[in-house]
């Protein structure tokens, strides 16, 4: 078991749970809300059997992590992020995050540079920006994300339980490209994640990336199914290739959310020749 520390709170260390796998060109993997690193291991054997060095974490409040009363913004994620290539000494390294893992992604461009980083790849992304606002119409209003808190803060693992339906598109996909068990998994991990962090990473998520996204000097892949229910991609990965200069935007026909869990084959693909 391996941990990081990015902070102290009290009396005790906040610490990042991480594994360091393989050899080779680096791949820094950020999951997505509310799982932990494990969800990547479709993409980390992949990933593996192909020659790269891959390293997961779990994001602060989540999976094996420190679950710390704060810090559930997107510049002490891109911190925390920041301290871990740095303790690893990570060069040449490709990140890529999925969902809520997209912003560190974006963040960490946008404010650290790209001295470390030779590419970025954004699965189901957060980006550019999700609140609706008089120069963002395209947004959503501010209320529909008030409403997400208010239903975790009422019945935790029933709000989580719907959100893992859509994150699957279990009406569609459950007892096909999704088994009961895996749909299992993640809602035993998910509950595993800090309260505090279920909500207050809801207010993160309507940050501002448009900033950042217009400081990317790397190439990006942008990759989303076409049925995503949890970030609709008219209102996301759609909008992200006017706001980048090289970027491959792939759509996964009939892909919902969690694309590297359904679609893995074809992820594994793209990502391995965006990799190349």
């Amino acid at each position: 078991m391996a941990y990081i520390k990015v902070g102290e709170e009290n009396s005790t260390d906040i610490e990042l749970y991480y594994e360091d796998h393989g050899t080779g060109r680096p791949v820094v993997l950020i999951h997505g809300f509310p799982l932990s690193g494990r969800s990547w291991e479709k993409q980390e054997a992949a990933l593996l059997d192909a020659g790269y060095r891959v390293i997961t974490y779990d994001r602060r409040g989540f999976g094996k992590s420190s679950q710390p009363a704060g810090g559930y913004d997107y510049d002490t994620f891109t911190a925390d992020l920041d301290t871990l290539l740095d303790a690893l000494d990570l060069e040449d390294v490709t990140l890529v995050g999925f969902s809520m893992g997209s912003g560190e992604v974006v963040r960490y461009l946008g404010t650290r540079g790209s001295a470390r980083v030779r590419r970025a790849a954004l699965l189901g992304p957060l980006g550019p920006f999700l609140r609706k606002t008089d120069d963002n119409p395209q947004g959503v209003p501010t209320a529909f994300f008030e409403g997400i808190k208010a239903a975790i803060r009422a019945d935790r693992p029933a709000a989580i339980k719907s959100f893992l339906d859509d994150f699957y598109n279990m009406s569609t996909l459950g007892g096909t490209l999704v088994s009961e068990s895996a749909w299992q998994d993640s809602f035993i991990v998910a509950l595993g994640a800090s309260a505090i962090a279920a909500v207050n990473s809801v207010d993160a998520w309507l940050e501002d990336f448009r900033p950042d996204l217009a400081k990317i000097d790397v190439p990006v892949l942008v990759m989303q199914g076409d049925a995503d229910h949890i970030l609709p991609p008219p209102v996301t990965g759609d909008r992200l290739p006017a706001l980048l200069g090289d970027v491959r935007h792939v759509s996964i026909e009939g892909g919902p959310h969690a694309i590297g869990w359904t679609h893995a084959d074809q992820v594994n693909r793209e990502l391995l020749a965006f990799l190349g």
